[in-house]
C-alpha cells in the first residue's frame, strides 16, 4: 500500500511540474524574461505570482490544479512513508 502511494505522490509532482511550467510561461509572456528566469530559480514566487495575478492571466484552472496536486503530493507522500516505514 504505501508502494502505491508513493506512486501516487511521484503523478501528483509530475502534475506540480506541469503547472508550474504552464505559470512560468505566462509569466515570461506577462513580465518578460527577467522575471521569467527569477520564476525558474524560485518557484515560490511562482506560485504567488500566478494566484496575485489568477484574473489578468485567466489562470485559475491552472492555479486550482496547481495548489491541489500540492496538497495531494504532501499527503500522498506522507502516507506512503508512514505505511513503508511500518509506523
Amino acid at each position: 500500500m504505501g508502494m502505491i502511494l508513493g506512486l501516487l505522490g511521484i503523478l501528483c509532482s509530475i502534475a506540480n511540474l506541469a503547472c508550474f511550467i504552464m505559470v512560468v510561461i505566462k509569466l515570461f509572456q506577462a513580465k518578460g524574461p527577467l522575471h521569467g528566469i527569477l520564476g525558474i530559480i524560485c518557484g515560490l514566487y511562482t506560485f504567488i505570482w500566478g494566484w496575485m495575478n489568477v484574473d489578468q492571466n485567466n489562470n485559475k484552472n491552472i492555479m486550482l490544479a496547481w495548489t491541489a496536486s500540492i496538497v495531494a503530493g504532501i499527503v500522498f507522500n506522507v502516507l506512503g512513508g508512514m505505511m513503508s516505514s511500518g509506523s
